[in-house]
């Protein structure tokens, strides 16, 4: 056993031996083992040991013998206990806070002390359970890779060994260890998958243990095809412009496993399967211009793609002096040039050219509003503001984010899209005031 975890974290670079880490060590058969073969192996560690008070006087035991392994390795020992106003948390297991508790704990000793990580004792059951747990709870492929063996400060050099192969190695060194008699109460989901789910599997699999960590590996490396592929479909179709990102509905046609390559997308923005299925029904039916929220997140299915961006585009009010030089938006920048008449007119929609002589400042900037008008370029009559996005069709997406200038009480400029008819250059023009765009 001992060469074998020799082999095991040499060839997979688990420590360095000129540094030293921390074991968690509750007293059971894994982190005790656990730390027999860390001492074994000449890996220098402190022990890290929480007691919960969960089980009474057993708890207590359990501290006292994890000192007395201390004693034994002629190493150092930090020790937490908690208070039942800790546990006392609407909403959450106690399973999830202890958890929360002792890893908290584990980075405010990390935060203050020289250790290079710590190491925990997982075993390959304890993998299993963990995917099986995963599967259950509607996990997509990387809830199938399971535990990582070396992860942020978190090491777990045990992952290949099985339960058997932990006790074999105590029993036949005639070494103790502390027994949880919680771990046989199916109060738990990972229990009950111990104690009821894997020994019924057993029963008709007898090498199902070493058959399924088989089967996930090769999952594993299925799943690292598929994000290579998933990459590189992304960075080929997905545009990133003004702060929105633009995914042309043909990159999903036709496509095979389009589902997953949608819901990979968008989940970093907070959408799941369920959006991502009705994304799809709305495409099928044509529905341009619905939206989907997701947190501070919408999703806008347009007309040829799906763009994707923050909720919020509010932005406090904005004064423009006559002095002033740039103007700053939430993903745009214009520089404010004063120029003299006649000069060439810039006709893009970017970029706006005023009657610098009909304008009444201090300018502002501010959201468009529903009852805004204004007469467009080269029209005689006023017209709604929505009315004037729809006619361009801007994206839903897009509407909440348009900015107007204003002198005055009137709109000036509707900004990117069409700047108002009665504040256009013309032949009476002296001054122009000019928002050129970078």
């Amino acid at each position: 056993m001992v060469e074998h975890f020799i082999q095991h974290i040499r060839t997979k670079n688990l420590f360095d031996l000129e540094k030293r880490y921390l074991l968690a060590i509750s007293g059971g058969l894994d982190s005790t083992c656990l730390g027999h073969l860390l001492k074994a192996s000449g890996v220098k560690f402190a022990l890290v040991h929480y007691n919960f008070g969960l089980r009474g006087g057993e708890s207590d035991e359990d501290e006292a013998f994890v000192k007395q392994m201390a004693d034994l390795w002629e190493v150092s020992i930090y020790t937490q206990k908690a208070t039942p106003r800790e546990f006392d948390q609407t909403g959450k297991s106690i399973q999830m806070i202890a958890r929360e508790l002792r890893y908290a704990w584990f980075e405010s000793i990390l935060e203050t002390k020289t250790y290079a990580g710590v190491v925990v004792a997982h075993h390959l059951e304890d993998q299993l359970e963990t995917i099986f747990l995963n599967l259950l709870r509607g996990t997509g492929i990387e809830g199938m890779y399971g535990m990582a063996e070396k992860r942020d400060y978190l090491i777990r050099p045990l992952l290949p060994f099985k339960k058997s192969d932990l006790q074999n190695y105590m029993v036949s060194q005639r070494l103790p260890w502390r027994i949880d008699s919680s771990n046989e109460k199916n109060i738990y989901k990972r229990n009950f998958i111990r104690n009821e789910v894997f020994p019924m599997i057993q029963s008709v699999f007898p090498d199902a243990v070493t058959t399924l960590e088989g089967s996930f590996q090769r999952i594993k490396d299925t799943g690292k095809a598929f994000f290579h592929l998933y990459t590189l479909w992304r960075l080929e179709h997905v545009v990133e412009e003004g702060g929105f990102q633009y995914l042309p509905i043909k990159a999903l046609e036709n496509l095979p496993g389009k589902h997953s390559m949608l819901y990979y997308w968008l989940r970093d923005s907070g959408f799941g399967m369920a959006e991502v299925e009705e994304v799809f029904v709305a495409l099928d039916q044509g529905e341009s211009g619905k939206v989907f929220f997701s947190g501070k997140y919408v999703l806008n299915v347009d007309r040829e793609y799906l763009i994707l961006g923050e909720q919020d585009f509010a932005q406090p009010e904005i004064k423009i002096d006559k002095t002033a030089i740039s103007l700053v938006l939430n993903t745009s920048k214009y520089d404010i040039l004063h120029l003299q008449a006649p000069s060439e007119l810039d006709k893009s929609t970017d970029n706006a050219m005023l009657d610098l002589g009909k304008l009444e400042f201090p300018l502002s900037v501010r959201n468009w509003q529903i009852g805004d008008r204004l007469m467009p370029l080269g029209m005689k009559q006023n017209k709604k503001v929505s009315d004037l996005l729809i006619d361009l069709k801007v994206p839903v997406i897009h509407k909440k984010g348009v900015k107007v200038l204003c002198s005055g009480e009137e709109i000036v400029w509707v900004i990117g899209y069409r700047v108002s008819e009665l504040f256009k250059v013309d032949v009476n023009t002296k001054a122009i005031l000019y928002f050129k765009k970078r």
